[in-house]
């Protein structure tokens, strides 16, 4: 007697092609949340205002304080041949400008000629004890190389232009763009119509808004 064989169908095996439909419709629906993660979920883009700094005190700071207002961004030293005539052509923009639509925003940098040894505390000190500034110095900062400040960098990388020494200065408008750039030894008769003209802007957006 021969014996007897029973073949079972395979109840759970699928079709190849039903596999490739699955397939395609995951595919598709990652490729769809893929586009919606763009369009609703991008990165903010970065201004200036956005980045976090240290004061001479070595405490965090957000530069998000001061939006809405413009700012001359400077790297400053001090001892430097350009020190005595910048600091107090600063201190009289800061007078005239500031401080409810301007401001001057001080870097101290060691990287230009080793003009700024001493300590963030020891600089703000001499800046004001020497030229009497009411604007802020803050922690003293690389702007060169790998370990430049990311507030610093992004005014370089705006402007495509690096300082290559003392004094350089980086207008910034209220909205965290750089507006315009000047060299040490440019005259600051230079620098105030620009300020104005972007004092002036902000004035009339607030009466707009009122």
């Amino acid at each position: 007697m021969e014996p007897l064989t029973t073949a079972y169908p395979l109840k759970y095996s699928v079709p190849k092609a039903r596999v490739f439909v699955v397939f395609l419709s995951m595919v598709f629906c990652t490729a769809v949340l893929c586009l919606l993660q763009l369009r609703f979920f991008k990165p903010k883009t970065k201004d200036f205002y956005s980045f976090e700094i240290k004061d001479s005190r070595g405490r965090i700071v957000s530069l998000e304080k001061y939006r809405g207002k413009a700012t001359l961004v400077v790297n400053v030293a001090s001892y430097c041949q350009h020190t005595d005539k910048n600091y107090i052509a600063l201190q009289d923009l800061h007078r005239e400008f500031g401080p409810s639509h301007f401001t001057v925003l001080a870097f101290p940098c060691n990287q230009f000629g080793e003009s700024e040894p001493g300590s963030s505390q020891e600089i703000e000190a001499f800046a004001k004890g020497n030229y009497g500034v009411t604007f802020p110095v803050f922690h003293k900062i690389k702007i060169l190389g790998s370990e430049a400040e990311p507030a610093f960098k992004f005014l370089i990388d705006s402007s495509k232009k690096e300082p290559r020494w003392n004094f350089w200065k980086y207008l910034v408008s209220p909205e965290g763009k750089v507006v315009k750039f000047w060299r040490p030894e440019e005259p600051i008769e230079s620098i105030k119509p620009e300020i104005a003209s972007l004092i002036r802007q902000i004035i009339m957006k607030k009466r707009e808004d009122l």
